[in-house]
């Protein structure tokens, strides 16, 4: 008899005692000075209360509260506070501002950011954001943390498949990764998943990262501290800049983060242009901005963009910075000040902007157990509803990429099924599963303890010396264990050996002798076997996907505390798999386009093919979007609102492009009201003609019916995540809105509506839409 079990069963629930200690708050009301304070008085409105504090602070008080290590204003009962928290995917133990060592040990450590961007699925996004934040106030609640700033999401477009930091990401797509921006960012920060619930208060405070055009780390000798990226306006506008400016006007994040690189030649911290024009004046941003830590010293010591200490703290808080992640002011601020490069002006708008966020967070109205997300505990921590949220998203990120003939999933109902679970990281510790800036987990399963809840007596072999590395393979023990069971699962790919912050990987091969690991295994197995890869980057795995001796492949990302047994309840099919990639799989000579190119647009004329499927032209291992499930589903457009568009409320403009006269609109001369008055609806009839329940995401992408330079192949413009019993059809529902979706930026950056015909996609299913300007 096959082993059944309950997710009750399998989670361990880690129970916390109340912490006695109070968390750091300002105004004390038991303190009598407290009450004659305005900035304490919680009727007063932030600004007149962020005003009255800075008119009682010196100027070394002011200096000191610049830097993410903010110390405590004795005098007026103000506590030390630090601005560097982390919250990726879980809190993360990464930054000084958490501390496990007291009441609460651990958090829920979801599956890294790639792996939930694979669900397609935006209320999932929100419950993960929402539970982080839960937690994140737990602990600050129980006196284990000494700020309630958490330096996440981090919105960066995966631009090149070698980035060690794309596994942060939600992939490639601008749309796709602003939906999860907006959906995190309100779940963390305490808001309705629609948005609008907030009204001021903030559970917990969520950082837009890093500003703008960071995807680069460490290639070839070209670090992140140095690399100035050359990128176009048009490539700002449709690609770079989207997921910030969503995070920012839809999410209502109440923080940014400035990124080490220059852009056009201009430190990001130091950019006039995009922290006080672009995201305070063009989008109304409302928070703090802080740089990425030791960003300000390099401006000066390795870029030499400033030519003195003096003149980079002077750049960076007369171009809209607010925070150092760092000392450098500490050491040069004040100096800065006394030369006259600094006025009192700028210091009091960051000073400004730095209480207002703790007011918000309730940290300056009394003993903060009695305001709003004050009856949040320990309890709230580990909780059965987080634990049980992380293996949803596991098991709805993990991608089916192969099952020929049919092999999965496997049968559990034959008591005498045998399994070998073979590689690298089939029994790894950790941090395989969890990826980077995780903090300790509530529960930690490994592969092969998933796979040992439904064979018990799995058999386990390494396959290789030193982990992914696979510097050299013991092949033939390999090859003997699998010839002796029925079955054989090989857990392959990456680790943050080989691809993380100030990593990026040279290659896009699986590592070392895994790839003959597989290959011998495979041959040698009485079925075909079954390929898990483990990673946050695409890999290059051609061969097994042509293997007919590789019968099933399996994308696994990092999974997170729980990914044992999500990939196990996949494989012996108490799960339907529905994850979706959310980056292009390249093929391996991809390596030879430059990671140091910025540009998004292929160039015949050079070879250059482009980057993401957006605008990439060459071959693909596996496109952006794919992944199988145990069910087909068909897919049929039932209506669309409008099959031609005519655009006459704005002046028509005239282009050369391609020899040929093209007709446009600019986006920013029809008005917001025009735009949604043009908005449609589609409406695709989908239906599950499978045997088992499915968790299905449905994507809505758009392609011109002509290509031209310039336009995108295709363009994800909508998806939505539903679940469907077998044989179920249900209508699923798209708004599509010509001035977001149907545009895309010229040369010069603004964003256009062509005249010509559209093709809306959804798999192999097209509909026609026709813009007359």
């Amino acid at each position: 008899m096959a082993l059944s079990f309950t997710f009750a069963a399998i989670i361990f629930l880690t129970l916390h005692t109340v912490h006695s200690s109070n968390p750091p708050f300002a105004c004390d009301w038991s303190n009598p000075a407290s009450k004659s304070y305005p900035f304490c008085n919680p009727k007063l409105p932030i600004p007149q209360r962020t005003k009255d504090l800075l008119s009682r602070l010196t100027l070394q008080e002011k200096l000191s509260q610049l830097v993410n290590t903010a110390p405590s204003i004795p005098r007026l009962g103000i506590p030390a506070y630090q601005w560097w928290s982390e919250a990726l995917h879980g809190v993360g133990s990464v930054g000084p501002g958490i501390h496990f060592n007291g009441s609460v040990s651990s958090a829920t450590s979801f599956p890294q950011v790639i792996l939930s961007a694979a669900t397609f699925d935006p209320l999932l996004w929100y419950r993960i954001g929402r539970a982080i934040g839960i937690e994140a106030r737990a602990i600050y609640n129980a006196a284990q943390a000494q700020g309630l700033t958490f330096w996440a999401p981090n919105i960066n477009i995966f631009r090149d498949p070698r980035w060690g930091r794309g596994q942060e990401t939600p992939g490639e797509d601008p749309l796709l990764t602003s939906r999860y921006a907006v959906s995190y960012v309100r779940g963390l920060q305490g808001d309705s998943f629609h948005g609008g619930k907030l009204r001021g208060h903030l559970q917990a405070s969520a950082c837009c990262k890093h500003f703008t055009a960071y995807d680069l780390d460490n290639w070839k000798g070209v670090d992140r501290f140095r690399f100035d990226a050359r990128v176009s306006l048009q490539d700002l506008a449709d690609t770079y800049q989207p997921p910030f400016q969503s995070c920012v006007q839809q999410g209502g994040a109440s923080g940014i983060m400035c990124a080490y690189n220059r852009v056009n030649g201009v430190p990001s911290c130091a950019d006039f242009n995009l922290l006080t024009k672009t995201v305070r004046k063009e989008w109304r941003f409302r928070g703090y901005v802080t740089s990425d830590c030791g960003a300000v010293g390099i401006i000066h010591d390795q870029q030499g963009f400033a030519k003195s200490a003096e003149d980079a703290v002077a750049d960076v808080l007369r171009a809209g910075m607010d925070v150092e992640c760092g000392s450098y002011l500490t050491d040069h601020a004040e100096s800065a000040v006394l030369q006259k490069k600094v006025s009192m002006s700028e210091i009091d708008r960051a000073l400004h902007n730095l209480f207002s966020i703790r007011m918000r967070l309730g940290l300056f109205g009394g003993n903060p157990s009695s305001l709003p997300f004050g009856m949040i505990g320990p309890n709230h921590v580990c909780s059965k509803e987080h634990q049980y949220l992380a293996l949803e998203a596991a098991r709805n990120g993990i991608v089916l990429l192969k099952n020929s003939p049919k092999l999965l999933p496997l049968p559990k109902t034959s008591p005498s099924i045998s399994l070998a679970v073979i590689g690298p990281n089939a029994n790894a510790s950790p941090l395989i599963l969890l990826g980077n800036y995780a903090g300790p987990p509530c529960k930690f399963l490994t592969i092969l303890q998933g796979f040992q809840h439904y064979v018990k007596n799995a058999v386990y072999h390494p396959g290789c010396d030193g982990g992914p590395k696979c510097s050299s393979a013991q092949i033939e023990e390999a090859v003997e264990v699998a010839k002796k069971v029925d079955y054989v699962v090989l857990v392959m790919g990456l680790d943050q050996s080989e691809e993380r912050e100030k990593r990026d990987r040279i290659h896009l091969d699986l590592p070392g002798k895994q790839l003959e690991l597989v290959n011998s295994v495979a041959e040698a197995s009485k079925k075909p076997v079954i390929l898990v890869l483990l990673c946050g980057g695409p890999v290059d795995i051609s061969s097994a996907k042509y293997n007919h001796k590789i019968g099933g492949i399996l994308w696994a990302g990092y999974p997170g505390e729980l990914g044992g047994i999500a990939l196990a309840q996949i494989i012996f099919g108490d799960h339907n798999p529905g994850g979706r990639l959310p980056v292009t799989w390249y093929p391996k000579d991809y390596i030879k386009v430059p990671m140091t190119d910025m540009r998004m647009r292929a160039d015949p004329s050079t070879g250059y093919p482009g980057r993401t499927y957006r605008f990439y032209k060459g071959p693909k291992v596996y496109e952006f979007g794919y992944g199988l499930s145990y069910s087909n589903y068909s897919y049929e457009f039932v209506s669309v609102t409008h099959d031609k568009l005519h655009l006459n409320q704005s002046s028509t403009h005239l282009m050369v492009e391609d020899s040929e006269t093209v007709r446009y609109k600019l986006v920013s001369e029809l008005g917001e009201q025009t735009c949604q008055s043009m908005s449609l609806s589609v409406t695709v009839r989908v239906q599950n003609h499978g045997s088992m329940v499915g968790k299905h995401p449905v994507l809505l992408f758009m392609r011109p019916k002509n290509q031209k330079s310039g336009n995108p192949v295709k363009q994800l413009v909508g998806f939505e995540s539903v679940m469907l019993d077998a044989g179920e059809m249900t209508h699923v529902g798209f708004s599509v809105s010509p001035c977001e979706h149907l545009s895309r930026a010229n040369e010069a950056g603004a964003m256009i509506i062509e005249e010509g015909s559209q093709v809306l996609l959804v798999d192999d299913q097209e509909h026609p839409i026709h813009i007359i300007v």
